[in-house]
């Protein structure tokens, strides 16, 4: 993907897809189990953690997992506040996707949501980056076709 494709540009990309699922979010005080269920029900791997309209924390299958970790069975008595990664990082929607990928690969998360001016504008995954760089390939493969194609003799 080139240093010029941006977050709003995914987000677009991603609003275009049949199968959008959109953004899902608990409260702190949501049980984990009905967190989990969300989850499963949804075929998503990350719920926002919404308090008086902001943002406070992420909930994505490395929490679930620490949790159990932590707490065995307690986990499915938990509230999401307890388990949620609090603060997670953001990014902006003129942030590059270059950039994104940096900072989820050194901080080793997959999930960021993407936040302007303290409006919640979606979420994006490492699933996204990667159907986008996809997408980036494929259409550089179809310029190089065509340009060689076209060599002159």
């Amino acid at each position: 993907m080139s240093t010029s494709s941006t977050v709003a540009e995914i987000l677009a990309d991603k609003s275009r897809q049949p199968n959008r699922k959109g953004v899902y979010s608990v409260t702190p005080d949501v049980n984990v189990t009905d967190a989990i269920a969300m989850m499963a029900e949804n075929a998503i791997s990350s719920v926002l953690v919404i308090e008086n309209g902001r943002m406070v924390g992420l909930i994505t299958l490395k929490e679930l997992l620490r949790g159990l970790h932590s707490q065995g069975a307690g986990l499915l008595n938990a509230r999401c506040g307890h388990i949620m990664k609090v603060n997670p990082p953001v990014t902006d929607p003129t942030d590059t996707v270059d950039h994104l990928r940096v900072l989820m690969t050194e901080l080793h998360i997959t999930h960021v949501p993407v936040i302007k001016d303290d409006a919640l504008l979606g979420i994006v995954s490492f699933h996204d980056i990667a159907r986008s760089a996809i997408k980036d390939a494929d259409f550089e493969n179809k310029l190089l076709k065509q340009y060689i194609k076209n060599w002159p003799e």
